[in-house]
């Protein structure tokens, strides 16, 4: 029963042969079957790099786009409000006048009437 007791307990490992025991299983993860046999996931996890990579140019891509479009915007809104503030001065009463002036046109001095039948 001694010699069967002593199959049965677990070896006990000094630090060096647990990490030179951690680095051959980190070789033989590492080998050239290991790779074969994962060729799937590593496809799978170049598939997903590429695409975040791409993500990320398209998006950089479309903020600069977003950034020249909103010039674009603040630049026509300001020949909007330049317009509108022309046209404004325009359409007042005395200045109406005065371009119906030029036409000839006088200023009714009699106030409208309606014509009824």
């Amino acid at each position: 029963m001694g010699s069967e007791e002593k199959y049965m307990q677990p070896e006990v490992l000094t630090p060096a042969q647990r990490v030179r025991s951690d680095w051959k299983s980190l070789v033989e993860k590492v080998s050239y079957k290991a790779i074969v046999n994962n060729i799937p996931y590593l496809a799978f996890l170049v598939l997903l790099c590429v695409l975040y990579i791409s993500n990320s140019h398209r998006a950089l891509e479309m903020q600069r786009e977003l950034n020249t479009q909103n010039k674009v915007l603040k630049e026509i809104r300001w020949k909007y409000m330049d317009v509108k503030s022309q046209l404004i001065s325009v359409k007042t009463e005395t200045q109406v006048i005065k371009s119906a002036e030029s036409l000839g046109l006088k200023p009714s001095l009699m106030p409208a009437y309606k014509i009824k039948k």
